[in-house]
């Protein structure tokens, strides 16, 4: 289960927790995903479409804000997804703090997509997570 961390800066930290703070604003910030269904800024249902290696995979489920602290910018958020053709899982926690500009996330994938190998697996979320953080500097 990999642990990534990365730093990012944003020009306008409250214009970036607004982006933060609503799943539907922050969802498309993450390469390849989008919001299918809201039910509120803070629960919506949203797939992803992930290359690892040589496979194609669409992931969709459930992501949540399970903490949010407007004080000081902090949210954590949780996803539940399961690959298209139901042979994968990825599930993940993610804590983003703009005040502090810091993102932690931590993965857990099983099915097909862990016979990649750790290695692999971390490479594609690093690349995932460094490309979300520079587009939310951006939003």
């Amino acid at each position: 289960m990999p642990t990534l961390n990365e730093s990012f800066a944003v020009p306008d930290a409250d214009h970036a927790w607004s982006v933060v703070s609503d799943l539907n604003k922050l969802v498309p910030c993450v390469p390849g995903a989008k919001v299918t269904s809201a039910d509120s800024p803070s629960k919506v249902k949203a797939e992803i479409d992930v290359k690892m290696g040589s496979m194609a995979m669409k992931f969709s489920g459930p992501v949540e804000i399970t903490e949010q602290d407007d004080g000081s910018k902090r949210a954590v958020i949780k996803a539940q997804t399961r690959e298209a053709g139901g042979q994968s899982n990825a599930d993940g926690t993610v804590t983003i703090d703009v005040g502090s500009g810091t993102l932690e996330a931590v993965a857990n994938v099983s099915g097909k997509v862990s016979s990649m190998g750790e290695g692999t697996v971390e490479a594609v979320l690093q690349q995932l997570v460094k490309q979300f953080t520079a587009n939310l500097a951006k939003a």
